[in-house]
């Protein structure tokens, strides 16, 4: 049994458990809708007259349909116009035509849509924490002539370790030579006349 039904200014062919993308239709997902039927046929029987046959629908998910890129465009005059354009759709599985429903186990579930968590400000890296230059005190250990000669070299190669290495000095740069003062004119000495 499959039915034609009218959705979205266009006529689709429908059965049982399919699903189809309609224009957008103002329900939530998992709500139903009724569709408009335009013919129902069941075998080798054909019923244009349909008006007492429901067509319900539920409806799955919204989404957006492919982009169509739209150019006009006239030669040697200059002329273009460049346009886009997604539609608005939802999509829906037909769940009963007439008394044909569904099987439970047939239905079909909304797509769960991943959750883009916001990426957070990039956090500055702070400065590595100086250690503690402190000397620990050495383990005492077993009267020996070795064990002696470790132990005093050992805080003199863990401070040299903890303390951090000094940073060169940056050479000054060389001053430039300031301008030197335009010279004061001199008055030109004045004409008495005689």
């Amino acid at each position: 049994m499959y039915a034609i039904v009218r959705a979205g200014g266009r006529q689709e062919k429908v059965a049982v458990g399919d699903l189809i993308s309609l224009d957008r239709v103002q329900a939530k997902p998992g709500e139903t809708v009724v569709l408009p039927t335009v013919l129902i046929v069941d075998g080798d029987k054909v019923n244009t007259d349909a008006k007492g046959v429901t067509v319900t629908a539920e409806v799955i998910d919204h989404n957006r349909g492919p982009k169509i890129e739209i150019l006009r465009y006239k030669n040697k005059t200059g002329y273009r116009r460049r346009q886009g354009h997604r539609s608005d759709l939802t999509d829906v599985q037909i769940i009963s035509i007439g008394s044909e429903k569904i099987a439970a186990g047939d239905k079909a579930t909304a797509k769960a849509k991943p959750v883009v968590a916001k990426k957070a400000a990039p956090v500055a890296k702070a400065a590595p924490v100086a250690e503690a230059t402190e000397e620990k005190p050495a383990a005492k250990k077993a009267v020996s002539s070795d064990s002696d000669a470790k132990a005093t070299k050992a805080p003199a190669s863990a401070a040299k370790k903890a303390a951090p290495a000094a940073k060169k000095a940056t050479p000054a740069k060389k001053a430039t030579p300031a301008k030197k003062a335009p010279a004061a004119k001199k008055a030109a000495p004045k004409k008495t006349e005689k």
